[in-house]
């Protein structure tokens, strides 16, 4: 099995972040457990090759250290966290905290069932750049499971993807809003901040 048949596997461009892996293997893999289709075997088929595939890219993913939202390489986190940015001329300064240990929350049937449905939703709007419903679909996620940190986390990279395209579009402003709402809503996600920093040095170029 290559690299590129364990991104085809889980559903995933190649270089998918760390989180996109792991989101998508527990979609998949509640989808085809053999504990829900018992009596499916090319479900059981389908749920090992998974499994194969998500471990491999486990390995890979470390040997190279790919993480979170970015594949380039991070920088050891400093003490604290603050984003500088002035009117004229832009500048931006980014420094990070280190992720503290979270729980998972306990979850029901019910909201577990709820989550993952609107993570493929998610998926699907990010892909088709709808971005207003996207941030609408997560942000009502959010408040539903507000403990949750994997839902914080997608919250948080629908901000940044809205702010990037509107970098694109030229409207610096609203993008500022959005990267620096990111930010604040995943706090501690290295690669987040990453991925940000390259956002604001896009809008100093515009100046």
């Amino acid at each position: 099995m290559n690299l590129a048949d364990c991104y085809r596997l889980l559903g995933l461009e190649s270089g998918a972040s760390m989180a996109e892996i792991k989101a998508s293997y527990r979609r998949l893999a509640r989808r085809y457990h053999p504990d829900v289709n018992p009596t499916d075997k090319q479900a059981k088929d389908k749920f090992i090759a998974i499994t194969e595939a998500y471990q491999f890219l486990l390995g890979v993913v470390k040997e190279t250290g790919i993480s979170q939202v970015s594949s380039q390489p991070q920088t050891p986190p400093a003490a604290s966290e603050s984003v500088n940015v002035s009117s004229s001329p832009p500048k931006t300064k980014v420094t990070r905290k280190e992720k503290p240990q979270e729980e998972e929350p306990q979850l029901s049937e019910t909201e577990k069932q709820l989550k993952w449905q609107s993570y493929d939703q998610l998926e699907l709007l990010l892909k088709a750049q709808r971005f207003p419903r996207a941030i609408a679909l997560v942000e009502g996620l959010a408040q539903r499971l507000p403990q949750d940190p994997e839902v914080r986390q997608w919250q948080a990279i629908t901000y940044q993807r809205w702010g990037r395209h509107l970098v694109t579009q030229g409207e610096l402003d609203k993008a500022r809003i959005y990267l620096k709402k990111a930010l604040r809503t995943d706090p501690h996600n290295r690669s987040l901040w990453s991925e940000v920093e390259r956002d604001f040095r896009r809008i100093e170029q515009v100046y």
